[in-house]
Order: structure tokens, then C-alpha cells, then sequence
């Protein structure tokens, strides 16, 4: 019997016993154990099943699916839950179709994930770019304050809506609070895209005042979570909190339904479940562990030559409103970049989520341990002292530029053609191009394409980076020229 390509290489790493600082945050079947759900796992395939009578409907719920979303409403002290089964990118495209009628504007985020920006175009909507700070050290995206949207919805007081990530990718937080009274006091939306802060409600539930509050608590009008990327569901499980009336939920609804598979996942809804039962149950508990884990970390970690950590807690002067469940290294004072750095742990057994320049983010999970952060704090000593070497700091990240800089911004392009890359200065973008992780994009429908963007996009591919938005014969989907 031969074995499916992907079983071998899933197999295969599982029985390495690896540590995992990617998503998804429950980090394996442990947690699931330890609660009793061994009987799910056993029974998986025979738990894969579709919509027979009694096990509800996801798109009319009125039974065990209805249960489930009124107790992620109860756990978020929201109006309304709804489980997603294609991801937060379903949630948050269904929630800006809801909230801003087609043709009309959308004040979002420039560093916003590509499922925002696709939104633009299944809906035939106009961007407006609110630009993020910039952490010019890392060259790093940081938040959106409260006047950037302010100058945004005053440019364009015909905008509909507001939608910006919250954390960011590395863990910084925008001051929702803030933006929630600028949006509101113009009478418009504000969708939060909190898609890596689905953790964020429970540290501050049980009393950890140094985690940020959650954007549900800060008065947006609709939040997504993904609750597979830090809590215990799996992949491709989110939750859409609307919080608000000033978004119709059966308009939310029918957009949910047409963006959402019509064969919905039970194996994801039951996890989704399982998540939810183990947050009302055993909260405290774990909150308080992933905490202790946290800080043992933080605690240690100054005492490694060459290492730094963004955005740590400890560090009082950093004026960062931080997610400290991302651990942002960088150890680039020992001539260690964040791509050679993820080499190296991964030689150790230790699987990171994402390098930009010289950082490389540990993205922890309600399923990480005590002993997860003693083993990475034990792999970065021995790196530093066999590895590093004093040497200039890695170049920032070119996206850092894109960003402050902003682009001249046309009308998305109705009219498209292909054309090779190398020959778009002085075309509008059409379609997204993206450097994949993070899923930011680097240009977008509606700015213009320079030579400066082209070259760098260039030198991504010629590196073997992934770009998504280039076909195999090096072709950009793009508008007319600008000028």
C-alpha cells in the first residue's frame, strides 16, 4: 500500500515531537487530552458528518449549532456569535459586504491581511488607506492611532466603514477605544479584524492587566477572532462577534451564507465546541499557565548575549501597546538575521511563525507550556554562544518603505490586463501582490506600481520567497497607466 504524499510528511513531523510557536494554538492533541476529549479524537472520522437531523443547520441554527454560538456570545459578552468554517478571512469579507454597499469607500488599514483586500473586489468597493505607524528599528508595521482614522473619515466623509487589524501580526494593538469614538462620532461602522487576539478577552477576564483589552470590550461594532490561531479549535475555525446594532444581523447573516462553505465542517464546529467548553471551564487555569510561561520567558531571556525582544514587558520604556503572547526576537547584534535564526531553531526541533528582516516571531498558544518556553530560552543561549558573531544588522524590510511613503492611490482599475513585471512602472495595480507569511500585501488595487516596488518584488522571487499575485510567466495583473 503506498502512503499519500501529504499523510508521510504529517506523520513524519508529528512523531518528531516538536515545539510549535506557529499556529494553531492548541499545539496538538495534548490539551484535548488533558480534558477529557480522547473519545472525540478516537472517533474523528466518524464525527465527519453532514447536516442530518438533529445536528442543526449553520446558515438557520436552531439547535446543538445555535447552542454553540450563544456560548461564544456569552464568553465574549457580545449580541451575537457566529461560527466561521473558512477562517476569519470569510468573517471579515462578509462583514465589510455587510457594512458598505457596493461602489461605496472603506477606510482600511494599508497593512490589512489580502482577505480584506479582496473584499475590494468581490464587492467593488474603494479602498481609503489609513497607514499604520512604523517601527522604523525593525522596519515593522506598528498600530493605526485614533488620528489617522480621524483624517481619513474627514478626507472621505462619505466612507461607510472602518476595518483595521488588531493585534498586528507581531502583536501590536491599535487604542480601539480610541478609533471606536472617532468612528462612532461619525456615525460609521468600525469592523475589528482581531484575527491573532481571539486570547485576549480571557487574560483580561481572570485579572492580567498587563494584556490589552479586546476589541470587544473597546466598543467595536463587529470583531473577528481566529480562534484556531492562539485558543484550542482547529485550523480554519473563527468566530464573528457583532457587538453592536448598528450593523443589521440578517443582512450579516445572508453575506455569512454566501461566503461560507455549503458542506460546513462538523470536525471544525465540534472543535470549535470543545474551545469553548474548555475557556468556561477552565479559564483561569489556563490563562494563569500561559502567563507564568510567558514571563518565565520574558524573565530569562535579557540574560542572552545578543538577543532582544521586541516589545517585552518588562521593558518600560518601549511606548508599545503589546500582545505579549507573540515573542518577537531578534538577534541581529550577534550577525544573526530572523530567517538564519528560524534555520537554527529548527535544527533544534523548535518551529517559529515568521521572519521580516531581522526578527523572527514565536507565536505562543493556549496549548504551549512552561517547558515550551524553557526549551526555546535553552536553544537561543546555545545559538548566541556558538553561533553569533558581531556583524552589521540585516537591511529593514523594503515593505516598511511601501508604507511610509505612501503610493499615489488611483480608483481600482475596472478594465485589467496582463503584463510581464518588469514592465509595470506607471501602471495601477489590479490585483494584489503578496509576500506570503504575513499575507500583508506589498502593493495594491489601486496604487500605482514604481520601479523602486517592482525591483524589490524582483529580488523577493529571485531569493525563492513566495509572492502570491505572479503567475508562472512573471505576469501582474494591472491597470491603465497613470499618466
Amino acid at each position: 500500500m503506498s502512503t499519500p504524499s501529504i499523510i508521510t510528511f504529517l506523520t513524519e513531523h508529528a512523531e518528531k515531537k516538536t515545539v510549535s510557536f506557529h499556529m494553531p494554538g492548541h499545539k496538538g492533541s495534548a490539551i484535548y487530552r488533558r480534558f477529557g476529549y480522547d473519545d472525540f479524537l478516537r472517533k474523528m472520522m466518524d464525527c465527519d458528518i453532514t447536516e442530518i437531523p438533529g445536528a442543526d443547520n449553520l446558515f438557520q441554527t436552531e439547535g446543538i449549532l445555535k447552542a454553540a454560538q450563544e456560548e461564544y456570545a456569552r464568553l465574549y459578552d457580545v449580541q451575537r456569535s457566529y461560527l466561521l468554517i473558512n477562517g476569519t478571512s470569510c468573517g471579515v469579507i462578509a462583514a465589510i459586504m455587510a457594512s458598505v454597499p457596493k461602489g461605496k469607500k472603506l477606510v482600511m488599514a494599508r497593512n490589512s491581511h489580502k482577505a480584506i483586500f479582496n473584499s475590494l473586489v468581490l464587492a467593488d468597493i474603494q479602498p481609503v488607506y489609513a497607514y499604520p505607524e512604523i517601527i522604523d528599528e525593525y522596519g515593522i508595521s506598528g498600530g493605526i492611532t485614533a488620528n489617522e482614522i480621524e483624517r481619513c473619515l474627514a478626507e472621505n466623509p462619505e466612507a461607510e466603514a472602518v476595518i483595521l487589524p488588531s493585534p498586528n501580526y507581531y502583536g501590536i494593538c491599535s487604542d480601539i477605544r480610541a478609533i471606536s469614538e472617532v468612528v462612532h462620532k461619525r456615525g460609521k461602522i468600525l469592523i475589528v479584524d482581531q484575527a491573532h487576539g481571539a486570547h485576549l478577552k480571557f487574560f483580561r477576564n481572570v485579572g492580567f492587566a498587563d494584556m490589552p483589552e479586546s476589541a470587544e470590550e473597546q466598543g467595536a461594532d463587529i470583531v473577528i477572532n481566529s480562534i484556531h490561531k492562539t485558543l484550542a479549535s482547529f485550523t480554519q475555525s473563527a468566530v464573528l462577534n457583532l457587538n453592536s446594532e448598528r450593523v443589521d444581523h440578517y443582512v450579516l447573516e445572508d453575506k455569512l451564507q454566501m461566503m461560507e462553505s455549503t458542506s460546513p465542517s462538523y470536525l471544525l464546529m465540534g472543535s470549535l465546541d470543545i474551545n469553548a467548553a474548555i475557556l468556561k471551564e477552565h479559564q483561569t487555569t489556563l490563562m494563569a499557565e500561559w502567563h507564568e510561561s510567558l514571563m518565565h520567558f520574558y524573565l530569562e531571556a535579557p540574560k542572552i548575549k545578543g538577543l532582544r525582544v521586541i516589545g517585552s514587558p518588562l521593558d518600560t520604556e518601549a511606548g508599545i501597546r503589546m500582545d505579549i503572547t507573540k515573542i518577537n526576537l531578534d538577534m541581529s547584534a550577534v550577525g544573526i538575521d530572523g530567517a538564519w535564526l528560524e534555520e537554527l531553531l529548527m535544527e533544534r526541533g523548535i518551529f517559529a511563525e515568521l521572519t521580516t528582516g531581522p526578527i523572527l516571531m514565536c507565536m505562543t498558544g493556549i496549548g504551549n507550556s512552561l517547558d515550551d518556553s524553557k526549551r526555546l530560552l535553552e536553544a537561543l543561549k546555545e545559538i548566541s554562544e556558538c553561533c553569533g558573531a558581531a556583524a552589521p544588522s540585516p537591511a529593514k524590510s523594503s515593505v516598511t518603505a511601501v508604507l511610509k511613503e505612501k503610493l499615489r492611490l488611483f480608483p481600482v482599475p475596472q478594465d485589467k490586463e496582463r503584463i510581464p513585471l518588469l514592465e509595470g512602472a506607471g501602471r495601477i495595480c489590479a490585483s494584489s501582490i503578496i509576500p506570503y507569511p504575513p499575507g500583508i500585501p506589498f502593493i495594491c488595487p489601486g496604487e500605482e506600481l514604481t520601479e523602486e516596488v517592482i525591483q524589490y518584488i524582483k529580488r523577493l522571487r529571485d531569493a525563492g520567497e513566495k509572492v502570491i499575485g505572479i503567475n508562472d510567466q512573471g505576469e501582474i495583473i494591472v491597470g491603465r497607466k497613470t499618466s
